[in-house]
């Protein structure tokens, strides 16, 4: 509980040490209840008090999580994933995006199901199609599928002869992505992996695909980003792009108390990718930090 919940609850106040010391007692210790909250329990009374106490925190700390849920569930449908930008501002950004109505179909559906924090904004993925559209791009990958709205944006934007190979080993959001990509009409463009996306890559290198991809996206295990990079770095053609997800990781990065096994392999990822000459690049402060990798030499 923090402290100010804590010194906005009516505890009753433990008795005076003068009275305590004229009834023959010492001063009552207090019991800790909570975290941040201590009453006296000297008397049947303090201890009704403190019952009562715990019964409204309950309530409250149940109100707060339930009403967490839901604004979580409401930022999900919205699609609203963007570091450092108020709601106010966000929205006007939402509703200056151009998104297909089966994009918008599966944000929605999305938003209900676990792990809903992890689809690209739509901000995010009319970049991608932007991107992929500058390019003229014929072939495509996405490693981290999830419930496909990043790879459904990229089919929407890529020509009829176009081709996306999809990678990701969860077969439930497959499914989910499977459904849209029908709906949308692009099912016969996307070839689906379903398997560890290192293991896709490498089979796609072992089929004489190097050098052959035009655009690659990138939105999964954080752990594996460098393995990722260096893989699609030899499927892509010079000139080709890599987009990395995630690369300001909720602010994290910056943050020198974290240091979870996730946010140094992406800080180690983003010291790596500044200093490799085989690529030019722009890390852009857009959803949760993206960084557009240009590929200037084979390798």
């Amino acid at each position: 509980m923090s402290p100010r919940l804590a010194a906005a609850l009516p505890l009753p106040p433990p008795p005076a040490a003068g009275a305590a010391a004229a009834r023959g007692l010492g001063v009552p210790r207090p019991r800790t209840l909570l975290s941040g909250a201590s009453v006296a329990f000297s008397s049947p009374s303090n201890r009704r008090g403190a019952l009562a106490c715990l019964v409204r925190l309950m309530c409250s700390r149940h109100s707060a999580a339930a009403a967490a849920v839901a604004e979580a569930v409401e930022e999900a449908r919205r699609g609203r994933k963007q570091l450092g930008m108020t709601p106010p501002l966000y929205e006007y950004l939402l509703a200056n995006v151009r998104e297909h109505p089966v994009l918008r179909e599966l944000r929605e559906e999305t938003a209900v199901m676990r792990g809903s924090q992890m689809q690209v904004s739509p901000a995010q993925a009319q970049l991608l199609a932007m991107l992929v559209q500058i390019q003229g791009a014929q072939r495509c990958i996405e490693v981290g599928v999830f419930t496909g709205y990043s790879s459904l944006a990229v089919a929407l934007a890529l020509p009829e002869s176009g081709r996306l190979v999809a990678c990701e080993r969860d077969e439930r959001c497959l499914e989910v992505a499977k459904k849209y990509y029908q709906r949308a009409g692009v099912a016969h463009k996307i070839d689906v992996k379903h398997a560890l996306a290192a293991d896709s890559l490498r089979s796609l290198l072992d089929c004489g695909e190097a050098s052959s991809y035009d655009f690659a996206f990138v939105d999964a295990d954080k752990r594996m980003y460098e393995e990722y990079f260096e893989l699609l770095l030899k499927l892509v053609r010079v000139g080709g792009l890599i987009v990395m997800d995630n690369v300001l990781w909720y602010g994290r990065v910056a943050d020198p108390l974290v240091d979870d096994q996730k946010t140094i392999s992406i800080r180690n990822f983003n010291k790596k990718v500044l200093e490799d000459k085989r690529v030019d690049i722009s890390m852009v402060p857009i959803g949760d930090g993206m960084t557009i990798c240009r590929k200037l030499v084979d390798t």
